[in-house]
């Protein structure tokens, strides 16, 4: 008749008929070390050890600029409450959007890629929020009400 038969009427074709060829790579499910890791896009940064290298350099600038967007204070008091809600949004959808890339980035369980991204979280806390860069402000009175650590929210 018409084939059909030959494969059973509920059988899928065979997969190089209407699926383009593909190779086919295990995804870890455990931390593994090495630099043949997929990270954030397919194929990338496949066998090349300066591809891994510039995707860790890339991991630590994206969780560095998280840590700067989380704690920037960069809008003016005298602003316009329109003005001032719209810049606090763009910058939240920023911040959630580079965060979110940076859990993608972990989540290939590259043991090189969470350390990069630990490592520029930690370094970016340290240059914009620990005391380290700051005025010592000991006789103000707000002082009491600020914890060490910001807030950790999702």
């Amino acid at each position: 008749m018409d084939g059909m038969h030959d494969q059973g009427m509920g059988a899928a074709p065979p997969m190089g008929h209407f699926m383009p060829h593909r190779r086919h790579m295990m995804m870890h499910m455990t931390f593994f070390w090495g630099k043949n890791a997929e990270v954030l896009f397919d194929r990338w940064p496949g066998h090349s050890s300066g591809k891994y290298w510039l995707s860790l350099v890339m991991v630590f600038v994206l969780a560095l600029v998280v840590e700067w967007l989380s704690h920037t204070n960069s809008i003016k008091a005298d602003t316009n409450n329109v003005v001032t809600g719209l810049v606090q949004t763009v910058m939240h959808a920023l911040r959630v959007g580079v965060s979110l890339l940076v859990m993608l980035a972990v989540m290939c369980f590259n043991g090189g890629v969470f350390l990069a991204a630990v490592a520029g979280h930690s370094i970016g806390f340290f240059l914009f929020e620990s005391r380290a860069f700051k005025k010592s402000s000991a006789t103000s009175p707000d002082k009491t009400s600020h914890s060490d650590l910001p807030p950790m929210t999702c």
